[in-house]
């Protein structure tokens, strides 16, 4: 039925605004399926518990200990961050292989084919260190909140931020706080903006990243090794591990059978991207605040720095209430995705040692145990803040732990992924062989060093 000239004129508008929708879904959707974008997006689905455990390193802690490297030492320890990289890089891998291949945590394997007795020692020990930085990130946290709201009690923001990442392990199911997890880690890039806020003579910078500078000195030794301590850290390599097995069970997976059967070239290779990626992004925030704090702390003859909070206030002189507030927010942000991970690591270390009902996946009443040991964990972190503990010896506890505990779990990850029994065809590579022992050698000799000059 034709339409009349009035009814045309009614339905004029309408049909306007119907062709101006379809032509809007249509760019949108030409738009998604450009090449770049739909790349991007595939990436980003590609990361995971790399991310995470990537940004979870390079918390307020290790922002701290960032911080003095570059206010001590200026630019000469900068080279660290480049150092460091392919050693991380290697060592998470390893961790993740072991997880998709084996279908179960570290703990588990190390249990399977070692000595439970070293097992024990090196999980209690790893449940000491993460309480010292569970305690030092919450009083960074707060810290760094009270440069921006100074008015807002300190004790009130301990148990806020507490209570908060108790909440994201406990409350939320694993799908949904295994996100949250992956957009906190884009915090990290405040360090980079800051950075790029104040003058840095980038040549000076290149050079020293390059060429590596050392004293031999003690307190550059200790320096070095609380790097070591908080990037290639006992509590990234049980996480890693068991992450890698969460993700399989959200996948339906249920039984250690189905979890090592499920893995092909594909999942191994989106495995490295992701683990690769994380490590890259640690490491680029490890050489940014390094280079911040040396090109404004060091040049300002400020060269004693205790918490992450100080490095933010210190910088206010010289780089201005930008990078400040980039610095303070960072703390928070990073505290917010590291204290779960340092807590839930330390539960899944404890729990695949004693055999208890684990994982994030599970609901409060199905693993008691689990949550229990992240309750306690979270619990002493918090004492530590009220029992007047000096924040630099909190961080230097906590690097001699892990200084103790990483060479021997790393032993253990060396042992472990380079067995074609256990591995089969995903079996460590000569390379990567070479790169994992000799990364267990250094580990041990600077953390000997450590505990000699500390205690004589």
């Amino acid at each position: 039925m034709k339409k009349t000239i009035l009814e045309k004129i009614f339905s004029a508008p309408a049909e306007v605004l119907e062709k101006s929708v379809e032509l809007e879904q249509e760019i949108k959707q030409d738009i998604e399926n450009e090449r770049p974008i739909k790349e991007a997006k595939e990436y980003w689905k590609t990361l995971g518990p790399g991310l995470t455990t990537g940004a979870a390193d390079d918390d307020p802690s290790g922002i701290a200990t960032y911080s003095q490297m570059g206010a001590s030492r200026g630019f000469s320890l900068i080279w660290l961050s480049l150092f460091s990289f392919p050693l991380m890089g290697v060592i998470q891998e390893m961790c993740a292989r072991i997880g998709l291949t084996t279908g179960v945590g570290l703990a588990t394997n190390i249990k399977r084919h070692f000595s439970k007795k070293i097992l024990y020692f090196s999980t209690v020990l790893l449940l000491f260190a993460n309480v010292f930085n569970i305690g030092a990130d919450l009083g960074a946290m707060a810290k760094g909140t009270q440069l921006i709201f100074p008015y807002i009690s300190f004790t009130f923001l301990i148990f806020i931020f507490a209570i908060l990442s108790l909440g994201l392990q406990i409350f939320i199911p694993y799908k949904k706080y295994s996100k949250y997890l992956k957009y906190l880690a884009l915090v990290l890039f405040a360090y980079v903006f800051s950075a790029f806020s104040v003058q840095i003579n980038w040549g000076d910078v290149l050079k020293h990243l390059i060429i590596p500078t050392l004293s031999f000195s003690r307190d550059e030794i200790i320096l070095i090794c609380a790097a070591f301590g908080t990037t290639i850290s006992p509590y990234l390599f049980f996480w890693q591990t068991s992450q890698e097995v969460e993700e399989q069970i959200l996948k339906g997976e249920k039984t250690e059978e189905s979890r090592r059967a499920l893995n092909t070239e594909g999942d191994i290779h989106k495995m490295r991207i992701d683990v690769w990626s994380g490590m890259f992004l640690s490491n680029l925030i490890m050489f940014f605040i390094i280079a911040t704090c040396a090109a404004t702390l060091f040049s300002g003859g400020i060269i004693n720095i205790g918490t992450a909070a100080d490095a933010a206030l210190a910088l206010r002189p010289f780089a201005g209430n930008f990078a400040f507030i980039l610095f303070a927010v960072g703390i928070v942000g990073v505290g917010l995705l590291a204290i779960p991970i340092l807590a839930g690591s330390a539960s899944y270390a404890m729990s695949e040692a004693f055999n208890w009902k684990m994982g994030l996946y599970r609901k409060l009443k199905q693993a008691s145990s689990f949550y229990g040991v992240i309750i306690v964990a979270m619990i002493l972190g918090i004492i530590l803040n009220f029992i007047g503990l000096d924040p630099i010896k909190t961080l230097i506890y906590s690097a001699v732990f892990n200084g103790i505990i990483s060479p021997v779990i790393l032993y253990f990850i060396v042992k472990i992924s380079g067995n074609e029994e256990i591995m089969g065809n995903f079996k460590n590579k000569k390379i990567t062989n070479v790169i994992g022992w000799f990364a267990v050698y250094l580990l041990f000799v600077v953390s000997i060093g450590t505990i000699i000059f500390l205690f004589t």
